[in-house]
């Protein structure tokens, strides 16, 4: 008997359109004679709805009309799986459209990767892929994921961080301080969103407050830290958990400006959208990364111990910061869900995305059975004796 995997993709995340694109690529990669492939889209609005066509990305450059051919629906568990149903309810026929064993997250961003669609898988009690939901909150803020590296003793840049209330209310203590700190150039960008969306690059005051008022439209907190010079960008995947942890070959990504951007990731050498030329996987590179063997053995070994440090399972990419002169290296950040879920990486790695989409499933049901030998209850009838001064709930109350 088939699993029915669900694919879930989309959400409240400026990163929408990208995990659009990243969700269609697992569902065509998925092995189809292993699984049936439930394909379930996330609105901007936080909206489930799922539908034969939604696996085809051809789909999605009509959004109304894909929307209205869809059915929308509400999770709900249902003897070890879950349940798939109709919203609103029909009056007359049946209402469940569909249900699934095991839940694939391909999410970017804000509301959907940092933690909160895990917290709904939890609760539903179904086996998914990927970082837990601790894991997924601590690499999508990062402030946080420097901290834990930090006391890991893994290298992070120093950084500061500034929340909007702060900024507003006294600018320039908040530029004097930056800058007493730090030396330009600086690096700023907001404090949990992936994608580089934000990031700016000051040489100055001027372009510093430019750069902080950016970040601070997306995120309620800006992020500063020191620019790297004679930069290089290194990135390495890790898949695994706790018991089993691999790293994929390295590679350096090509820039057309002084950082990585937005347009570099998704606009450039874009590719047919949905395919394998698309997403995270149409940026240029060097796939391997031209780096010295020595090199590329401590970035994996780094981005192992990262990836142990904050708790990950699943597939990850944790991106490095290179000083090519002097050599320093830098952990820059984590993406729990990677774009294109790294699968170029892995491919160039001796795994295909078929494999690494099987690698994940299996890692899925494993933690799950591991959480299912936990306790979470305890038998007593602490409410045989409560009292609470003759109340007997809310009724009567208004």
């Amino acid at each position: 008997m088939k699993i029915t995997v669900a694919v879930f993709f989309g959400g409240q995340s400026v990163e929408h359109e990208v995990s659009i694109i990243s969700g269609i690529q697992a569902c065509c990669a998925l092995n189809t004679d292993k699984y049936n492939v439930l394909p379930i889209y996330i609105s901007k609005d936080g909206i489930f709805y799922t539908g034969d066509h939604m696996g085809d990305i051809e789909s999605y450059k009509n959004m109304k009309t894909c929307l209205e051919k869809a059915v929308r629906v509400v999770l709900v568990p249902q003897d070890g799986r879950v349940a798939l149903i109709r919203y609103p309810i029909k009056k007359l026929g049946n209402n469940l459209v569909g249900e699934f064993d095991v839940a694939l997250p391909v999410v970017h961003g804000t509301n959907v990767e940092d933690g909160t669609l895990m917290g709904l898988l939890e609760t539903l009690g179904v086996p998914y892929t990927g970082c837990d939901v601790l894991s997924s909150a601590l690499g999508m803020d990062k402030y946080a994921t420097k901290a834990v590296l930090k006391q890991a003793g893994l290298p992070v840049l120093d950084c500061v961080t500034v929340t909007g209330r702060q900024y507003t209310q006294d600018e320039d203590a908040i530029l004097n301080s930056i800058e007493e700190r730090f030396n330009y150039p600086l690096i700023i960008k907001p404090i949990n969103l992936g994608s580089s969306v934000g990031i700016s690059l000051a040489a100055d005051r001027l372009s510093l407050k430019a750069a902080i008022d950016l970040a601070l439209s997306f995120a309620s907190r800006a992020l500063i830290e020191p620019a790297v010079q004679n930069l290089r960008e290194i990135n390495c995947s890790v898949l695994g958990d706790a018991d089993d942890v691999r790293t994929s070959v390295c590679e350096e990504p090509v820039t057309s400006n002084e950082i990585l951007d937005y347009k570099d990731k998704y606009l450039s050498n874009a590719g047919d959208a949905g395919g394998e030329k698309s997403g995270m996987s149409s940026l240029k590179r060097r796939l391997p990364a031209d780096i010295s063997s020595v090199l590329e053995e401590k970035v994996r070994s780094l981005a192992a111990q990262a990836f142990l440090a904050l708790g990950c399972s699943g597939v990850v990419r944790i991106d490095f910061l290179n000083n090519k002169e002097s050599d320093e290296i830098y952990i820059n950040e984590i993406n729990t869900i990677p774009g294109s879920l790294s699968f170029y990486l892995w491919d160039a790695s001796g795994i295909n995305f078929a494999s690494l989409l099987d690698n994940l499933i299996r890692l899925a049901f494993k933690r799950h059975r591991e959480r299912q030998s936990l306790t979470f209850t305890y038998e007593t009838n602490i409410l045989s004796g409560i009292s609470l001064g003759g109340a007997k709930g809310l009724k009567g109350k208004a």
